[in-house]
């Protein structure tokens, strides 16, 4: 555990904008930065970060809150694991006692997973380089060209060509079967056999963004007369594991991409390592899969300028075409590199220095419109029918530009390029992207509701009822309350002013005089009519914020932001940002007034509102126990009482909200 002065120490040394800089490339705009969300699929930048606030919030998808929910999220790591990665970026010592049984016992599968991929990390490169059989896979890396600085910084290994070395040894050093299995490391059978699923291969570890290892991916040394066995095998998809969201090398790329704004992007393990070794270090690969939205994300958020480096031969081309129309549509600016026939990113990079390398893509790169035509036009020849269908085949790509501006150049450059009048290629293009719309209107309205769903949950303006029709939308963290509207209305001021006191008065009979703070006030006012917040996780925010309101020094902000539950930090980080607005009823002081000094008429104001949705739900339900009673005189006699009793509170509370009560001052 870590103390708490630690803690402290740690949270006011992260610095929001520093920490989200690591990970997304920010820009300045006004007081704030804005990036692209990492959290979603974000095209147009979404993503803000508030130094002033030291938070950082997605208007689009709702993601946010502070430099250790940041952490926990983007990594996913737990709160004290996300407080250890703060403290060792800001050179922070921790000092901690010895977790328990039951606290190791409490450490979830995902984090015990990246726990045994370390060890298998080290325990693959310790083979390598000190077991007498390492020198097999040593062998292969030099052959290869690799110096040993390189072999270390990539952390390669060699996996013994034994049936469960691995296993025995990860045994043996107390890690569990279950996660061996779970990592993809061992292969377990009926019967209770065991195997090493990368016996006998050399190891490449996949990192994550911040340096976790996820994966491997093993390559045979095997000879010519074993062609049946797998030239690669990589770990399968896990936990902490999904092909289509790692990038091999990003870890190792990500300052060097940013630095040179520009990305290369290869098909394999030893291109990246080749080509980092002769200089050339904001190099990526997709690992010879096909690639993705998720991994053209990752680039994204560095820069958006990528070459595509692919071997010259047919494969090579192909492979360079999938990918470019999934680059265009993620508005990324794409230029192709292909290199000469028999030579991959890998050899040529073993053949040249930087200085060689830069100048062979500058003089042969080229943007991907005139790639595809020249490759696709060379392919058609004469025949009218291919030219056709390349045209068709061009016009598509060009359609997918998400900037007007550069569609436009593009279309321009197309009609020349094939001697078509520009306006048959405009035509074409238009026509496309109307058929696109349409296809996709349907996904987009519904979009749109998730968007207003989420801007509805919880972040509407005071006062304002939810749709007696529709009931509420609300996030998972409600647990359907049907008050959760009203619910984070109160919430608002106990994040915000729980502190702060709301009403004072001087006792009649002591003389003394009486505070009470916005949370201990909204607490006793709905003790008072027994009419507690119906969403748990809101009434322990609401009790935590009484429990401490009175303490010194203590901010209701600062403690919610900051608090070890991801879920509360999150809903925090939402309650304090600026995207939750007053209502219609009190924008009208917003010239002359702060929200903190309204206080004494908005929180009566909601309470009142609250209190009003909640007798209404219990009108509505004795009418329904009236119903089933029937028959039953003397328990309709009793439920018309309480119905009564009800229906005069509701009169009541009616009058009071229309008169807007204000505390005396």
């Amino acid at each position: 555990m870590i103390d708490r002065a630690t803690v402290d120490h740690i949270l006011d040394a992260a610095n929001i904008v520093e920490v989200v800089s690591d990970f997304v490339t920010l820009r300045r705009r006004g007081v704030n930065y804005i990036g692209l969300c990492p959290f979603h699929a974000d095209k147009t930048p979404s993503f803000y970060v508030s130094p002033a606030k030291n938070i950082c919030k997605c208007f689009a998808c709702g993601e946010g809150g502070t430099a250790v929910h940041f952490i926990m999220k983007h990594e996913q790591l737990s709160y004290p694991d996300a407080l250890r990665y703060l403290a060792k970026k800001y050179h922070i010592e921790i000092q901690e006692r010895e977790l328990s049984e039951e606290e190791k016992q409490a450490k979830g599968d995902r984090e015990s997973m990246l726990i045994v991929n370390d060890w298998a990390q080290q325990y693959f490169t310790k083979t390598l380089l000190e077991h007498p059989d390492g020198s097999i896979g040593l062998r292969y890396f030099r052959e290869r060209g690799f110096r040993d600085d390189t072999i270390r910084k990539f952390q390669l290994g060699y996996s013994l060509n034994e049936r469960d070395a691995l296993y025995q040894a990860a045994i043996k050093a107390g890690y569990k079967k279950e996660y061996l299995e779970k990592t993809g490391l061992v292969i377990a059978y009926e019967g209770g056999a065991v195997n090493d699923r990368f016996r006998g291969r050399v190891m490449f570890p996949v990192h994550t963004l911040s340096g976790k290892v996820v994966a491997f991916g093993g390559r045979v040394l095997l000879k010519e007369k074993d062609k049946h066995v797998a030239k690669y095998v990589n770990s399968p998809e896990s936990e902490i594991y999904h092909k289509s969201n790692e990038l091999y090398g990003i870890y190792f790329a990500k300052n060097a991409i940013a630095r040179e704004k520009r990305c290369f992007l290869v098909e394999g393990y030893t291109d990246v390592i080749s080509m980092h070794q002769a200089g050339i270090e904001n190099v990526v690969a997709s690992s010879g899969t096909a690639l993705t939205h998720g991994q053209i994300r990752l680039i994204h958020r560095f820069t958006d300028n990528i070459t595509v480096l692919y071997d010259g031969d047919a494969p090579g081309i192909k492979a360079a075409i999938r990918g470019i129309d999934l680059l265009i549509e993620d508005g990324m600016n794409v230029k192709v590199l292909l290199l000469p026939d028999g030579e991959d990113p890998d050899s040529f990079a073993r053949k040249h220095n930087a200085t060689e390398f830069a100048a062979f893509i500058k003089a042969n790169e080229t943007d991907f419109v005139r790639f595809k035509t020249k490759l696709l036009m060379d392919e058609a020849g004469n025949d009218p029918i291919k030219r056709a269908e390349l045209i068709s085949d061009i016009v598509r790509t060009v359609a997918i530009i998400p900037d007007a501006i550069a569609r436009t150049v593009y279309i321009r450059e197309c009609s020349e390029m094939m001697s078509i009048d520009e306006a048959v290629v405009l035509n074409e293009v238009n026509k496309i992207r109307l058929k696109q719309i349409d296809n996709g209107k349907l996904k987009m309205e519904s979009l749109a509701k998730q968007a207003q769903a989420r801007t509805n949950s919880g972040l509407q303006s005071h006062g304002e009822p939810p749709d007696k029709k529709t009931g509420d939308d609300t996030p998972a963290a409600t647990f359907n309350s049907p008050f959760a509207k009203y619910e984070l209305n109160l919430l608002h001021y106990v994040v915000r002013y729980g502190e702060q006191v709301l009403d004072e008065y001087t006792d009649e009979e002591t003389k003394e005089e009486v505070v009470f703070p916005v949370a201990e006030f909204i607490r006793d006012q709905l003790t008072e009519d027994d009419m507690p917040l119906q969403t748990p996780l809101y009434r322990q925010m609401l009790d935590e914020a009484v429990a401490h309101c009175r303490e010194a020094g203590f901010s209701a902000s600062h403690y919610f932001l900051y608090h070890p539950d991801p879920e509360i930090s999150a809903l925090a980080a939402e309650l304090v940002s600026d995207k939750y607005q007053l209502s219609k009823y009190h924008s009208k002081y917003r010239e002359i007034k702060k929200e903190n000094e309204l206080l004494r008429q908005m929180v009566p104001y909601d309470l009142l509102n609250y209190k009003d949705a909640v007798i209404r739900a219990r009108i509505s339900q004795i009418g329904v126990r009236i119903k089933e009673a029937q028959g039953k005189p003397e328990e309709v006699i009793a439920l018309m009482g309480k119905l009564n009793e009800l229906n005069l509170y509701k009169k009541e509370l009616n009058k009071r909200i229309g008169e807007r009560i204000v505390l005396k001052m």
